[in-house]
């Protein structure tokens, strides 16, 4: 294992900070594997599940058994994680600008395919080595004025050229479940298998560009644009996934969220190790555009009546709200047949905040499908 640290340019004058990468394997004997945690720093599973991909890397590595290069960032933002407002952790926006740590990267899609399409040809392996070539150029100049612009380039540069991407989230209470391109499911589906995943939800823009969607969407987009003169395979596998909740940082879970990935990419051959049974699926994907927030209709207490999991009929009530005041009782309704997947974990609610999400099957949203 190879460590490196990467200086990020300083917000101000004599404070500085570093994002911290390990490297496990040999660039270029196989695929490029990219894995970071809590991009959103205030969601700390993903820490533990890296400390225990650690372990099982090194011994791999020690054994012999890598047949590429994977990349693992434990801790993906070093600036969030600094961020502690009256002893309560801040890391899923950024202080200074407002903007959330996992939006905005940019598409270079139109860049990259101006770059290379007068070099390209008939080999769909030297073609990916063009773009690979074009998106690392690309990313190497992206403009650096802010620490954050700083790490987006960092965390970016790192994993625009890899062959897998994923990245490690969770939510505020939930079961585990992963978002992907819809392009990719081939790919992701033995990726949710492995994972035990409760859900996948698939979109191919899902809005605001979170960093999954930046590594992967840019082989869609040029695949679409060359069809029928160039091919171009999907290169990029990238997947964002949640760990459950905020508080579902447990060796037991780490442990078992570790050994799936390793599963994964050994079925990928990126680790040698005997192929292990695919498990089932236990849902087919749903579309993304099919996720429903439900909103508090005034404030008070909320006290919810279903579990994270709990399939759902449209109309069914999922919580109560409670009016400390008045009294009022009012009930939160599913707007959808579908999977109670994920609730919030505050249990007093003001008006208008999303408490829940139902996945459906029909994709019924438009726009940024994607929580703020």
């Amino acid at each position: 294992m190879q460590i490196q640290k990467h200086a990020l340019t300083a917000a101000t004058p004599g404070v500085s900070s570093e994002l911290v990468s390990l490297h496990f394997g040999t660039p270029g004997s196989g695929e490029k594997v990219y894995i970071q945690a809590s991009l959103h720093a205030d969601e700390i599973p993903g820490m533990l599940v890296a400390h225990h991909l650690r372990q099982r890397f090194e011994a791999l590595e020690g054994a012999g058994k890598l047949r590429g290069e994977i990349v693992l960032v434990p801790v993906a933002n070093p600036l969030g994680l600094a961020q502690t407002l009256l002893h309560v952790p801040q890391g899923r926006f950024d202080f200074y600008t407002g903007e959330n740590y996992n939006r905005y990267y940019p598409n270079f899609a139109r860049q990259v395919g101006d770059a290379v399409e007068a070099a390209l040809g008939a080999d769909p392996v030297r073609n990916v080595a063009l773009v690979r070539a074009a998106l690392r150029a690309a990313v190497s100049a992206m403009p650096v004025d802010t620490d954050l612009a700083s790490l987006r380039r960092t965390l970016y540069g790192m994993a625009c050229d890899a062959d897998v991407v994923l990245d490690l989230h969770c939510d505020t209470e939930a079961v585990l479940h992963l978002y992907t391109g819809t392009p990719l499911w081939p790919q992701a589906e033995a990726l949710a298998r492995h994972l035990g995943a409760a859900l996948s939800l698939l979109a191919t823009e899902s809005g605001d560009a979170p960093f999954d969607e930046a590594c992967s969407q840019v082989w869609w987009l040029l695949a679409e644009r060359f069809a029928g003169r160039y091919p171009l395979p999907l290169a990029c596998m990238s997947a964002t996934i949640e760990l459950r909740g905020f508080s579902d940082v447990g060796h037991g879970d780490a442990a078992r969220d570790a050994d799936a990935i390793v599963r994964y990419l050994a079925s990928r051959g990126v680790i040698e190790q005997a192929p292990a049974e695919l498990p089932p699926l236990l849902r087919e994907p749903m579309p993304l555009a099919g996720s429903m927030p439900v909103h508090a209709t005034h404030g008070g207490v909320l006290v919810f009546l279903r579990e994270c999991g709990a399939e759902l009929m449209r109309g069914e009530v999922i919580a109560e709200i409670i009016d400390p005041f008045s009294g009022q009782v009012t009930a939160l309704e599913a707007p959808v047949d579908g999977l109670l997947y994920a609730r919030d974990n505050r249990r007093f609610a003001t008006a208008g905040m999303r408490v829940a999400k139902v996945a459906g099957r029909e994709a019924l949203r438009s726009g940024k499908l994607l929580s703020a």
